[in-house]
């Protein structure tokens, strides 16, 4: 629904906080899959060859956890789950068969979104760790490295999962969505439509 006037979907710092951890995410996944298997290393010559890439990887994963932990700074007390988001997990098979104006309300993020979030900030913290192992091996106790290496691996698969789906949901599932975390809002029937108790609660 796009009637009704605009409301204030995302500030201007939640939209520069987002856009700060996608795109560095983004370079660690490009560069990281370059890293990872010779059939992706083309990758590398996009982010200016193997050597810049691997120069860089580590600083980025660095600013990505300070776009992260300043997500958790902003969001962490909106990202709890509730009484509202268990009734509508037990109704998510609605979700699925796009239903939504059967789904119980929520607030202003879905349990889908939080999951998300929550993939992505524990996710955040494995990876580094365990890139920070990688990256400075001589300092670190003999025989680590090999279980940072498996562990920035189950990290890398689970972040990516969850970053294909969020684009995905972003783009093509929820209308307006990719407009909201662009220009920062959404119109009343939008919110009305998508997170019922937070309209209510803005309105």
């Amino acid at each position: 629904m796009n009637d009704g006037e605009p409301v204030v979907r995302y500030t201007l710092k939640e939209r520069l906080d987002h856009w700060l951890a996608g795109l560095t995410y983004l370079y660690l996944l490009m560069s990281g899959l370059a890293f990872y298997t010779p059939y992706l290393y083309w990758m590398a010559a996009i982010l200016g060859g193997g050597p810049t890439a691997r120069f860089w990887h580590p600083w980025v994963g660095l600013l990505f956890a300070v776009a992260v932990s300043w997500m958790h700074a902003i969001w962490r007390g909106e990202m709890r789950t509730t009484e509202a988001d268990r009734a509508w997990n037990r109704e998510v098979k609605k979700y699925i068969e796009n239903r939504d104006e059967e789904l119980p309300p929520v607030g202003r993020f879905n349990p889908g979104q939080k999951q998300f979030y929550w993939a992505m900030f524990f996710g955040m913290i494995l990876l580094l760790v365990s890139g920070i192992v990688m990256w400075l091996p001589e300092y670190m106790p003999r025989g680590l490295r090999p279980i940072a290496v498996i562990l920035h691996e189950l990290a890398a698969l689970i972040t990516i999962g969850a970053f294909i789906i969020h684009i995905y949901m972003g783009l093509f599932v929820v209308p307006g969505g990719f407009h909201a975390i662009v220009q920062g809002y959404v119109s009343r029937g939008w919110a009305k439509a998508h997170h019922r108790l937070w309209y209510d609660r803005i309105g």
